[in-house]
């Protein structure tokens, strides 16, 4: 893998506050903060994709828990946006 700004900020860091990363992957570290090693980067990159692919599934589980408790899905939709 690589170092990734998903990693980076998954890690507490902001883009272009305390690091700056390029379409080349070329990264200029800003932070005063010591910079993270590349195997805790892409740990914390490995953690974001496992939460952002469940994402659907879980919108979907609480989508499901309001309508059985009532809610229709125009209501869910429109008090949540999901």
């Amino acid at each position: 893998m690589a170092i990734t700004a998903k990693g980076l900020q998954k890690l507490g860091f902001v883009s272009n506050k305390d690091f700056i990363l390029d379409a080349e992957k070329d990264m200029e570290w800003l932070s005063a903060e010591p910079q993270p090693t590349l195997s805790e980067i892409e740990a914390a990159h490995a953690l974001w994709k496992e939460e952002y692919d469940a994402k659907p599934a879980k919108v979907a589980s609480a989508k499901a828990k309001l309508e059985a408790l009532g809610l229709t899905t125009e209501e869910v939709k429109e008090a949540f946006g999901i």
